[in-house]
């Protein structure tokens, strides 16, 4: 009897860092998987103007380079990518990356062990990441603190088990395909954040196990700083950030909160102003939350 192959498409964008997404791309060809896995590299360049897509044709002729508009940003990166990998064969998993991520050398062969223990009809699994200096974590899964509200808390991964969890960063996430069956792909209402947010408690909602894998995946350091901008800013430009897809995309933001979060609305919409009109008090708030 002929052993299964289970085809994996990983999905990776791309824009403007060259360096990062080469050193990412060489982690990938660094890892060691079972024979009966069988993995394809898709990376959307959305334009580069510092040559990544040539570069990457070039040098890692495996990857699959698609190229994007310039204006897709991550969220309308990652659909674009996505959609084109289901477009050319018929996988068994989707594996979301970030490319600035250093895979650890063994990062998806124990990934894959640990989604093996899960019994659940459709998964999505959180490879857990560390800063570079290797001292705390950057990325992962995430506990909500309440169902009132989006505040979350990281969760720490165990050494050997599965941890649940609702929300999570797809800097490295393991999606299968009877979860992509039951929910689709990254809501198209997002630009460039918020995309794997929604993705995760969308998945929660409708019987998809979320989990938080075994030990750490990985390196990348949280280069997000606060999503306000201080008061020596003029306001006209505080207001542009309000709206902006890579600042406070409010939105979208809002969007967000109402999908997932309505009685916080309120509490959401009153935060998103006092930022951007009076950032000097909104200094009191300098917790990660979401």
């Amino acid at each position: 009897m002929t052993e299964k192959v289970f085809k994996i498409a990983s999905l990776t964008c791309s824009f403007n860092r060259k360096e990062k997404t080469v050193a990412f791309i060489k982690s990938m060809f660094e890892q060691a998987l079972p024979e009966a896995f069988k993995l394809d590299i898709y990376l959307l360049d959305d334009n580069s103007s510092d040559g990544t897509a040539d570069y990457v044709r070039a040098n890692f002729p495996a990857v699959k380079v698609v190229d994007g508009t310039g204006s897709l940003y991550w969220a309308g990166g990652m659909r674009k990518v996505w959609n084109y990998a289901v477009s050319q064969d018929d996988y068994d998993f989707f594996l979301l990356l970030n490319d600035d991520v250093k895979l650890m050398p063994d990062a998806l062969a124990r990934l894959f062990e640990a989604y093996a223990k899960s019994d659940q009809p459709a998964n999505i699994l959180l490879g857990t990441v560390l800063y570079m200096d290797g001292k705390s974590i950057s990325y992962g899964g995430w506990k909500r603190l309440n169902r009132y509200n989006s505040n979350v808390e990281i969760v720490v991964p165990d050494e050997n088990t599965l941890i649940d969890c609702e929300v999570a960063n797809a800097n490295v996430m393991l999606v299968d395909k009877n979860t992509v069956a039951r929910i689709g792909i990254l809501y198209k209402g997002y630009t460039h954040g918020l995309a794997d947010f929604d993705y995760t408690l969308r998945a929660v909602a409708n019987g998809v196990k979320v989990s938080v894998a075994p030990g750490y995946y990985g390196y990348c350091d949280f280069d997000h700083g606060k999503n306000w901008l201080p008061a020596s800013i003029p306001l006209k430009k505080r207001v542009q950030y309000l709206y902006s897809p890579t600042g406070l995309a409010y939105k979208e933001y809002l969007e967000y909160i109402w999908r997932h979060f309505p009685y916080a609305y309120p509490g959401k919409f009153l935060k998103l102003w006092l930022k951007t009109l009076f950032p000097q008090f909104y200094d009191t708030f300098k917790t990660r939350h979401y």
